[in-house]
């Protein structure tokens, strides 16, 4: 990746810049909300369009994968075009895909409404950190930042069921996606009045090698988990698309390793700091997508509970997300990634043990205490993850480094949906709780793998 100039912009006040900050998170907040709150919504749009499990799994993977796919060409569309332009462009795209789902007349119409939506909100994910960094020169105010941006999109995913859960209750499963359009329209004109333009003095060149490989690693990766259970992991069918993703993976690295400005420049993986942020935004992402799908499923299926119940036990994991973001942008700020990203692993891997042994009747008390630690452990894990990965970027090129780690996340998403849906497909609702258990095995793990990221977090990076 070539090194850029910075464009030279105004200083803002303190108060412009908080409020470019608020008018980004607010944007954020639709797009975390937008990965989870369907996830609770699954058993009532199933019966609403006749899909089953399978094909559900399909309209929540939809979203993370187009925006996975495409995060980092748009971030350096935005270093290229200016940010607040193409931040402003993902909120029209992703609002006109709101109002598609609203009205979709099947499950397949649903899901390709979700991809263009996904779509939308490539374009203001990177985007938006980029432009709270470059708002925010400071180190110190950068990290707060970056703290409470985590706050919010951790809140946003936290609280996707919850919110997801009252509006189907009282309005049904349309309305999770009708709630977008005055959030769109508020954050336009918001964006409009507050949010300065920003560009990259000289910006990345579109890669298309690079983002056709880039999506065909990461939908072939995703596609296989979500119907492997269905084909059988044996199969020609898997065995084909199994082949496919190596290629493709060896072809990526290959075609960037060569091109002069490269949609991702493989050398940033040298450092162990940037490589560690961005695995451990893959496996906190599987942990959460993981975490929420099981819960739906053993709640909704399992115990017969509504989807406002479901999604109301899941509120100390948005409690303990929300209450502890900020906390870890301020050690961050103060003591490094080392702290926080501990005790998110530790957190984390604390919430998934407690479900290891779930059956039928597991205490409502054991739940919340799970979900509260895990919800803890993505409070704490994400501010060090994403000022990690910034830190190890120059300022003009934010929008890639936003995106390399938002890329991460959303694989990690589509990842934690594609198993958690494989583990307990086909499963009578008896037998959801015993069939979920590896899934909660894998929490653990992936919270244990945040002690790894936090040691390589202190590393200097390879020469």
């Amino acid at each position: 990746m070539t090194a850029t100039t910075h464009t030279v912009q105004p200083l803002l006040s303190a108060r412009r810049r908080w409020t470019v900050l608020a008018v980004c998170c607010l944007s954020m907040f639709l797009v975390g909300l937008d990965t989870t709150i369907v996830n609770v919504g699954l058993p009532a749009i199933g019966r609403g369009l006749d899909a089953g499990t399978r094909r559900l799994e399909w309209t929540v993977d939809a979203y993370t994968l187009a925006l996975a796919s495409l995060l980092i060409s748009s971030g350096a569309l935005a270093d290229r075009f200016g940010r607040r332009r193409v931040f402003q462009l993902g909120l029209v795209v992703f609002g006109t895909a709101s109002l598609l789902c609203a009205i979709a007349p099947s499950v397949g119409a649903l899901t390709a409404a979700r991809a263009v939506q996904g779509v939308g909100a490539s374009m203001l994910s990177p985007v938006a950190l980029a432009i709270v960094v470059n708002s925010m020169p400071d180190p110190k105010e950068r990290a707060r930042a970056i703290g409470v941006w985590a706050a919010v999109f951790g809140l946003s995913m936290a609280a996707g069921p919850v919110t997801g859960g009252a509006l189907i209750e009282a309005f049904g499963w349309r309305s999770v996606f009708w709630v977008n359009a005055p959030v769109i329209v508020l954050a336009l004109v918001l964006s409009s009045l507050f949010v300065p333009e920003s560009r990259a003095q000289k910006a990345l060149r579109l890669d298309i090698p690079g983002q056709a490989l880039l999506t065909a690693v990461i939908g072939v990766s995703v596609g296989v988990l979500i119907e492997g259970p269905h084909i059988g992991w044996t199969s020609l069918v898997a065995v084909s698309a199994y082949a496919i993703a190596a290629v493709a993976a060896f072809g990526f690295v290959w075609v960037e390793s060569r091109r002069r400005e490269p949609l991702m420049d493989p050398r940033l993986f040298r450092s162990p700091a940037f490589s560690g942020a961005v695995l451990g935004a893959v496996a906190v992402f599987v942990a959460l997508n993981v975490t929420l799908l099981l819960n739906t499923l053993y709640l909704q299926h399992g115990r017969g509970w509504t989807p406002l119940a479901t999604g109301l036990v899941t509120l100390p994991m948005a409690v303990g997300a929300t209450l502890c973001a900020p906390l870890s942008g301020r050690l961050v700020g103060r003591v490094g990634a080392r702290p926080p990203l501990v005790l998110a692993g530790g957190f984390m891997t604390a919430g998934g043990l407690c479900l290891v042994g779930l059956d039928q009747h597991t205490s409502v008390t054991l739940l919340l205490l799970a979900y509260l630690l895990i919800g803890i452990g993505f409070g704490f894990a994400n501010a060090p993850i994403t000022n990690t990965a910034v830190s190890g970027l120059p300022p003009a090129r934010a929008g890639v480094a936003g995106a390399i780690t938002s890329t991460a996340r959303q694989f990690g998403a589509a990842v934690g949906i594609a198993i958690a849906g494989g583990l307990v497909a086909g499963t009578d609702p008896t037998g959801l709780a015993h069939a979920s258990r590896p899934g909660w095995i894998l929490v653990a793990a992936c919270g244990l793998f945040l002690f790894l990221v936090a040691h390589a977090s202190r590393l200097p990076p390879r020469s």
